[in-house]
């Protein structure tokens, strides 16, 4: 790994050339290099024939980029994922560009590429927010000086979270059904539901408070805690109701209906499920237990 620091008078880039372990070359998808760049006057770069795919962003400033044959005007947020086998070759306008970046490569990227430009045949898109490839890369660049023996396994881990994220942001979608989307952080979702799981709360009431596509909304919380969204506001329900049969002598139906369940049989058959006891034996059980 060599981490260098480069400025001339065309950019000021900041680079990790990594070298991945001959396990990794061979097995999993590695990271070659990675870095951001600040462009200082106009310039352009062409790349061909190699065994990469690029992926970037861009922080601020606009460029051109051209790939097989096709231009393409590119503007701050705008997202780039290219296979550089290709001829390609992207310049800063005078509104000079930052860049973050990484190359990687390994088994089953020809596929994975070739099943995003069948889905989104373009090699550009522009997602809500950077968010997520801003961390990813960052925590990407971290890795690269870490001493642990997994340390390649886990790099492959992020690279793989920045093909997942790629590819729902390019999910086809019907534009005349789609809210637009806006700048947003999923975690927005959570606390808003940290704050309102009393009420009743579905995934169209969601969409429409946050203007956001539900089957996005749906793939985006899952893929960022590990969970659904359903599952999600069942636990924060599950935790409040323990609290009351613990600490109030509310009835088991005035305990679902403020945990925002109107149905008490559902509500029990619930708690079942995720306890493992009925609210009634929970309650029977901690008083014994006190």
């Amino acid at each position: 790994m060599k981490n260098t620091l480069f400025q001339d008078k065309m950019v000021t880039s900041n680079r990790v050339l990594y070298t991945p372990s001959s396990f990794a070359k061979n097995n999993l998808i590695h990271l070659q290099e990675i870095g951001t760049l600040q462009a200082l006057s106009e310039h352009t770069s062409k790349r061909s024939g190699l065994a990469s795919f690029l992926f970037f962003y861009i922080k601020s400033g606009s460029g051109e980029l051209i790939y097989e044959g096709n231009t393409y005007a590119l503007t701050a947020g705008d997202c780039v994922f290219l296979d550089c086998n290709k001829s390609y070759s992207h310049k800063t306008s005078t509104d000079l560009w930052s860049l973050h970046w990484a190359h990687f490569y390994g088994p089953n990227l020809n596929k994975i590429y070739e099943k995003f430009f069948n889905e989104h045949p373009s090699p550009v898109f522009h997602p809500g927010h950077t968010h997520d490839y801003e961390r990813i890369l960052t925590e990407l660049q971290t890795l690269t000086s870490a001493s642990c023996t997994a340390k390649d396994m886990m790099i492959c881990e992020k690279i793989m979270g920045l093909l997942a994220n790629i590819m729902l942001d390019c999910e086809p979608y019907d534009t005349n059904k789609i809210i637009p989307l806006k700048a947003l952080v999923i975690a927005d979702i959570k606390d808003y539901l940290d704050e309102n799981f009393s009420q009743k709360i579905s995934l169209e009431e969601l969409s429409k408070v946050f203007f956001i596509d539900k089957y996005y909304l749906t793939r985006r919380f899952r893929q960022q805690y590990g969970i659904t969204i359903n599952t999600y506001l069942q636990n924060l329900r599950i935790t409040h109701a323990k609290h009351l049969l613990r600490f109030s002598n509310k009835t088991i139906e005035a305990i679902a209906s403020e945990c925002g369940i109107d149905d008490p049989n559902y509500f029990a058959r619930l708690f079942k499920k995720i306890e493992g006891i009925s609210p009634g034996d929970f309650r029977r059980g901690w008083m014994n237990g006190k």
